[in-house]
């Protein structure tokens, strides 16, 4: 909830100016989801610690899986019964939140609603924080992200450490020692996955964001990894690990997409979201969070035989006897986009992979920094089983260029200018 600062006279200029802006953008049909927010904190800077909110809030927050991760708690809350407001439709930023709340809240800046669930970027966190205290934090990862505007992990891991309320209990990756350590002096629930048969001992990606000891600077070890820097990892030199799991994967099942999951020492069936490590995770992080929120297993594995990845991030979809799957991944993120080339290379069968690289720039004018896509591991793509390689969009070239460092054969590369 927040913490509720007397309503004085900016704060009522700004909430009955933001409800003016939502009337005129109806009007027009548009959906400016961070104006109305944007308009109340222009007016009253401190809104967040005036306009009320539900008893319960929960934020998530990390590099990946965010969006995803806070669109199935909300489902699941409100196939409950729950009373949900909620950022989804609207920025996961300061003005967005502040938007979210106008949208639920009556003349006073009252609301209604049984529980917040709010999408966080990991820069706003000073912002939303420092008003709002979050009943639980559910970060999903840390992973470098956006060079140009997120620099590197410890950064990023400085944008929100400080600012978590002392009161606010904590939902963390076990399994990533960058996120995991914002769980130093806070109530922490970790989740995790277990050894698994695919697992390495040493890092196969170019991206790994944590390769020495913060203590001593040794290099760490890893009982196991499954990508990246994310497993099981100690230093052979001093005494820092991964935490231990409350919540645990014991066992993935990705051809008839089942897991398990351990929690006190009593194992529970649930159904996959999709067939993907990744999406294991979240699976993991939303059952942990809603666990401490009070849902039972039984209430939780009912909720996901019917739960599904909304079809802006992934499909599946077959035509005559060819099987189209896409995969959407963040701009600027290499982490994200390996994790869907690597999906695309294990996927059974013969394949074309079609690279369609967006920019967040005018087309024309486009000066955006590519440096990213050299963190990408594309070299996953150079398989027999790969047929063709389609890259498109404004920065084609730039793919095909990056495709051909990674040892691709001139001849499987298509390069099409217009998507």
């Amino acid at each position: 909830m927040n913490r509720m600062q007397k309503r004085n006279l900016r704060f009522f200029i700004g909430i009955y100016s933001a409800f003016f802006t939502r009337i005129i953008l109806k009007l027009f049909k548009k959906n400016a989801t961070q104006l109305p927010g944007k308009v109340a904190l222009f007016f009253c800077p401190d809104f967040l610690g005036r306009v009320g909110s539900p008893s319960t809030v929960i934020c998530v927050t990390g590099t990946n899986g965010k969006t995803t991760v806070c669109n199935l708690i909300i489902d699941i809350l409100k196939e409950h019964n729950y009373k949900v407001l909620d950022n989804r439709l609207g920025s996961n930023t300061y003005g967005g939140i502040a938007s979210s709340l106008l949208a639920k809240s009556n003349l006073f800046g009252n609301v209604n609603e049984d529980v917040a669930v709010f999408e966080v970027d990991e820069r706003s966190s000073r912002r939303i924080y420092s008003y709002i205290d979050p009943t639980y934090l559910l970060c999903t990862n840390l992973f470098r992200d956006s060079i140009t505007r997120n620099a590197h992990t410890e950064f990023i891991l400085n944008k929100i450490k400080p600012y978590i309320p002392a009161n606010t209990k904590l939902i963390l990756n076990a399994d990533d020692l960058i996120s995991s350590s914002l769980g130093e002096n806070h109530t922490s629930t970790y989740f995790g996955i277990g050894k698994l048969s695919t697992d390495t001992t040493e890092c196969k990606n170019i991206v790994c964001d944590i390769r020495v000891c913060p203590l001593c600077k040794s290099k760490l070890e890893y009982n196991y990894l499954h990508y990246h820097h994310i497993g099981n990892a100690y230093c052979p030199n001093c005494d820092f690990k991964s935490p231990n799991a409350d919540v645990l994967v014991t066992n993935v099942d990705f051809e008839n997409h089942k897991i398990i999951i351990c929690e006190n020492e009593k194992e529970y069936e649930y159904k996959t979201i999709s067939d993907n490590l990744f999406n294991v995770y979240n699976t993991l992080s939303i059952v942990t969070l809603l666990r401490s929120f009070g849902l039972s297993h039984e209430d939780l594995q009912k909720s996901f035989e019917n739960a599904n990845i909304v079809n802006t991030r992934f499909t599946k979809e077959k035509i005559k006897n060819i099987e189209i799957i896409t995969n959407l991944s963040k701009g600027q993120n290499p982490v994200a986009c390996t994790r869907a080339i690597d999906y695309a290379a294990q996927t059974l069968g013969n394949k074309v992979v079609v690279l369609l690289l967006s920019d967040l720039h005018d087309e024309l004018n486009s000066s955006e920094n590519v440096t990213w896509l050299y963190d990408i591991d594309f070299e996953f793509l150079n398989k027999e089983d790969i047929s063709q390689i389609v890259t498109s969009g404004v920065r084609a070239y730039d793919v095909y260029l990056r495709l051909l460092l990674a040892g691709i054969p001139r001849d499987k590369i298509t390069v099409s200018e217009r998507i």
